[in-house]
């Protein structure tokens, strides 16, 4: 009981942030636009919401250390999540069902959105959430997951991957690509085409993604991946690139804390070099299918992202990309207005990648 007490205090902060957070947000732009001041000239064009939210970020405790048990980490991070969701997301004409798929570690826990508007036998999007495979799951980004599947009119399977520490490098791979499988073995039982199977994800997610990707194209055992929708993805956990340096703090995501969450992922920097840890290092991206690679101008995983998506270019594989004025992150914070415009552009992505796939 006492230690349960010593935790109260915090996850009152982060019940608190979000709910405050969903109101500031709420306020008239122009008064927004003042409170966010200018941008440092690094981070020049980054939106005023956006840059505000990094400020009120900063000025709380860092979510992403060992002040606290991972585990209450967690309870925080989904408090926090709650109060800069999309609001209205249950609402929407969404039908949402509960499955299991089974993996290495034993059963997957996964939930399909089924947009009242989705084709019969149409596409799905297999659905891995961010967090630095640390934090996140499925409850996480519900919201986030049901509007996708409303504004893209397609099908999205998010996956309740294993979280590292308990279960570091490569449960979280292993996971993504048993749920692909599962996916792909079920999809008339889930309404969708085989053929048009896509993967994507957010941050961790988004590496996630990009390695079930590879894994499809190599292993003749699953079907190729339809389409690839990369939001602000880790491509690289063996190196840093320059944007570490130009946004290592004030942006939501710091240095320290992707330090924290790939030490925690990847801690035998052995292995770091692994395409299954690291995309960005196969040996080769060519015949992977078309993507979606969205980035966030102040971001320290920004340049890596960019340099996957050129990679995919030059591998000859067809590839949109997007600098978002947003902060990492924006797959989660609807309640932000411009947040949740950069959430509907990846919708928009999702529906004409898809659309002749």
């Amino acid at each position: 009981m006492p230690n349960t007490l010593m935790l109260l205090p915090g996850r009152l902060e982060a019940w608190l942030g979000g709910r405050i957070g969903r109101l500031l947000f709420a306020l008239p732009p122009g008064i927004l636009r003042r409170l966010a001041g200018t941008p440092p000239a690094v981070a020049t064009g980054t939106h005023p919401e956006a840059l505000l939210l990094g400020k009120l970020a900063a000025a709380g405790p860092d979510r992403m250390s060992d002040a606290a048990p991972v585990a209450e980490q967690r309870k925080r991070f989904a408090l926090q999540a709650g109060g800069l969701a999309a609001p209205g997301a249950k609402k929407l004409p969404v039908a949402v069902s509960d499955h299991r798929a089974p993996g290495r570690g034993g059963d997957i826990p996964v939930r399909l959105y089924v947009p009242e508007d989705a084709e019969a036998r149409g596409p799905l999007l297999v659905y891995f959430h961010g967090g630095g495979w640390v934090h996140g799951s499925i409850a996480t980004h519900d919201p986030s997951c049901r509007t996708l599947a409303h504004l893209s009119g397609v099908r999205v399977l998010s996956v309740d991957y294993r979280l590292a520490p308990e279960h570091p490098y490569p449960a979280a791979a292993d996971d993504a690509i048993s749920a692909y499988a599962w996916a792909a073995d079920h999809a008339a039982d889930l309404g969708a085409d085989p053929a048009r199977l896509a993967v994507g994800g957010d941050s961790a997610g988004g590496n996630l993604a990009a390695v079930v990707a590879l894994a499809a194209r190599d292993d003749e055992r699953l079907p190729d991946v339809a389409f690839q929708l990369l939001l602000y993805p880790v491509t690289d956990v063996a190196a840093k690139t320059g944007s570490y340096a130009s946004f290592s703090e004030g942006y939501l995501l710091t240095e320290a804390g992707m330090d924290w969450f790939i030490g925690h992922y990847v801690p035998d920097a052995k292995t770091r070099n692994e395409w299954q840890a690291s995309p960005l290092r196969a040996s080769s991206l060519e015949g992977l299918p078309p993507a979606y690679v969205a980035t966030c101008l102040p971001d320290v995983l920004r340049d890596e992202g960019e340099a996957y998506a050129a990679r995919l270019r030059e591998s000859s594989v067809a590839v949109a990309t997007q600098r978002h004025d947003q902060l990492h992150g924006f797959f989660s914070t609807g309640a932000v207005r411009s947040s949740a415009v950069a959430l509907a552009q990846v919708a928009g992505a999702l529906r004409q990648g898809l659309a002749h796939s």
